[in-house]
């Protein structure tokens, strides 16, 4: 995973005190303005016309982001847009241009979910974060029983990374033996260590502690209360032209994130609660919304998701909290996650002052000799969250 710790400040950004006022001043009323579904040329239109940060953002990215790199940006201040802007093809094979509503696989950012699926089940009395894993799961060994909750939300845990490839057919009883059985990194609490097999952990504890399925506990207490209609694995009744096709490196088709082997609800479990969840620009800004106020956690429990809790370690400057790396960026305080692999790459970046959004997603990482977009993700990000916050 690549965080933002490391990163020298920009010039990010004047006058927080009356950037922080201004968004108090319209959260509320902006909150339930949705991104229209005329499409991106809407958006930026409508953006235009009373925002100046609508065109300081597009002309950036028309200078920065790689002009046949696909992909989607959309950026926003508290609950409005700024712009969501589709570049390049979401399928270059057919010319399928991307969209706000182009669905892409969000790969580890997936972790904000499943970590605030935890937190609502304690809000609803049926865990703590304080758990012990053996509360919820059965066969724990002597050398796990100290491995709480809390320790896999904050990959404190001891557990390995993974336990194989993200698409080896491994069952949830699998993956729970298997993290069970694998010796520990380093004892419970001792240090962070990035684990996805800690994260599928989780999912089987959200499955356990609600009594119904990983995704559809997702689907129904988070994901349709933030107004969210194309998040999921398999309960989106996926139009599968939306979905983008993915190209590695030397530009080759890898095809569609459903194109790979899955269980018929979703990924296998080493991908599932840790990545994998297909999502669209327009969805991840009405998650941003719904975390601006109470209509998925009350604020107490939100409050939850970005306390640091340890340092990321490497010298990187961040910390983790519930699914989120966090870091001050310019001064100000930013809960963030990247998600990638070999074929696609993406960010969401959230200002914890003012509101400010930013999230991109491309299905296509890098392109051989021409452009590299983990490379460009410090630039790409803070300079669009310098664009937005400077023209407010």
């Amino acid at each position: 995973m690549t965080t933002y710790g490391d990163i020298p400040a920009r010039r990010l950004l004047a006058a927080l005190l009356g950037l922080v006022l201004l968004a108090a001043c319209g959260a509320d009323r902006d909150r339930d303005r949705d991104v229209r579904d005329d499409g991106a040329a809407g958006i930026r239109a409508q953006g235009r016309a009373g925002d100046p940060a609508t065109g300081a953002v597009e002309k950036y990215l028309d200078e920065v982001w790689p002009a046949d790199a696909p992909g989607t940006v959309v950026a926003a201040r508290g609950g409005t847009a700024v712009t969501c802007s589709g570049r390049g093809p979401a399928d270059p094979g057919t010319g399928a241009r991307a969209g706000c509503g182009t669905v892409y696989d969000i790969a580890s950012m997936t972790k904000q979910f499943t970590a605030a699926a935890i937190v609502k089940l304690q809000t609803e009395g049926k865990l703590r974060v304080t758990d012990p894993l053996s509360r919820h799961l059965g066969g724990v060994p002597a050398d796990k029983r100290g491995i709480t909750l809390h320790h896999l939300l904050t990959h404190t845990a001891g557990l390995p990374e993974s336990l194989g490839d993200d698409y080896d057919p491994l069952s949830r009883a699998e993956l729970v033996s298997g993290a069970l059985a694998v010796p520990l990194r380093s004892p419970p609490g001792e240090r962070y260590a990035y684990s996805n097999t800690g994260y599928s952990l989780l999912a089987a504890v959200v499955e356990e502690a609600s009594g119904t399925g990983y995704e559809t506990y997702l689907a129904g207490h988070l994901f349709r209360p933030a107004g969210m209609t194309a998040t999921g694995y398999v309960l989106p009744d996926w139009d599968r032209d939306r979905i983008a096709v993915e190209y590695d490196r030397k530009g080759r088709p890898q095809g569609r994130p459903t194109d790979h082997p899955w269980a018929d609800d979703g990924p296998y479990w080493n991908l599932r609660g840790n990545g994998g969840m297909l999502s669209t620009a327009r969805d991840m800004l009405r998650w941003h919304r719904a975390l601006l106020g109470d209509r998925v956690l009350p604020e107490k429990a939100r409050k939850l998701l970005f306390k640091r809790y340890v340092p990321e370690g490497g010298g990187a400057g961040s910390f983790y909290g519930y699914g989120w790396s966090l870091l001050d960026l310019g001064g100000a305080p930013v809960a963030t996650h990247d998600g990638g692999n070999d074929w696609s790459s993406g960010r969401v970046a959230r200002f914890l002052d003012d509101g400010t959004l930013v999230f991109w997603i491309s299905n296509a990482a890098t392109r051989a000799g021409a452009w590299d977009l983990p490379a460009l993700d410090r630039e790409l990000t803070t300079g669009i969250a310098e664009r937005v916050r400077d023209a407010a």
